[in-house]
């Protein structure tokens, strides 16, 4: 089935985010709004803002996205051609922005950091611009009809967002930011997975079994590296299961297929 052709109305969103946001990557209310909005998340434990981060990380999304490779393979494409748009994002605005992160400009003893307390390259959020990179992503790779019952995504990537900001990483501003971009980019891979033909789709395809060789590099990882927090170490390994056992059925419909 072909994708469908994005609406405008949501090409504009990611541009009317970064305007109506502009108070708040301007610092026009900071460091205050940041210091309120870390403080009321620290009455939730850090395991729910680690591991809502590590939607943000490239190899905890691989992980949570590695069924798609054996379920709905054009969704675990989709959101692989939006990383390079989100790579490119993050690492130009990281690279040309000069802004500190809160810790470097609050006092903290006001705020709560989970993990290592980071100082530079804040703007924009990287974590948050991949988080919402994925959901865009597969969300238009969707089918029009039903799809609405998915926003859930945007919620999820909302949550990371807002991870950030709890464990004294991102200023709001760079949440925000991070977030416009992020919808950009899942749009742009949207827009190059309408490009690709269906025969990557396959079990068989050699794209596909290079992803499959990206998870097997992405379930070694999971078991060997803390990605980000020392409390992700659980959720790590739950996710490195669950990339093991998706591989074992991408071999089963290959061998199968074979037959």
């Amino acid at each position: 089935m072909p994708v469908a052709p994005i609406p405008l109305r949501w090409w504009l969103l990611p541009l009317m985010l970064l305007v109506v946001s502009a108070p708040l990557w301007l610092h026009r209310f900071e460091p205050a709004t940041f210091v309120t909005i870390n403080n009321l998340c620290a009455h939730v434990a850090a395991p729910v803002w680690t591991g809502l981060s590590l939607l943000g990380n490239a190899w905890g999304v691989l992980g949570v996205t590695a069924p798609l490779l054996v379920l709905a393979p054009r969704l675990m494409w989709a959101w692989l051609c939006a990383a390079p748009f989100a790579i490119v994002f993050a690492r130009v605005g990281k690279g040309l922005i000069v802004s500190p992160r809160p810790a470097a400009e609050v006092d903290n003893a006001q705020m709560r950091i989970v993990g290592e307390t980071l100082h530079n390259v804040s703007m924009p959020s990287g974590h948050t611009l991949t988080a919402f990179a994925v959901a865009s992503a597969i969300y238009f790779a969707l089918p029009e009809k039903g799809r609405a019952r998915h926003l859930w995504l945007f919620v999820l990537a909302a949550g990371t967002g807002l991870s950030r900001i709890a464990v004294g990483a991102h200023w709001p501003g760079d949440v925000a930011v991070g977030a416009g971009l992020g919808l950009l980019a899942g749009m742009l891979g949207v827009r190059l997975l309408q490009r690709m033909g269906l025969q990557h789709l396959q079990p068989t395809a050699w794209s596909l079994r290079l992803v499959a060789l990206l998870l097997v590099a992405t379930a070694y990882t999971l078991m060997t590296e803390v990605q980000d927090f020392d409390e992700n170490r659980p959720v790590q390994l739950v996710l490195a299961a669950v990339v093991v056992g998706s591989l074992l059925v991408f071999v089963k419909q290959n061998l199968t297929l074979r037959r």
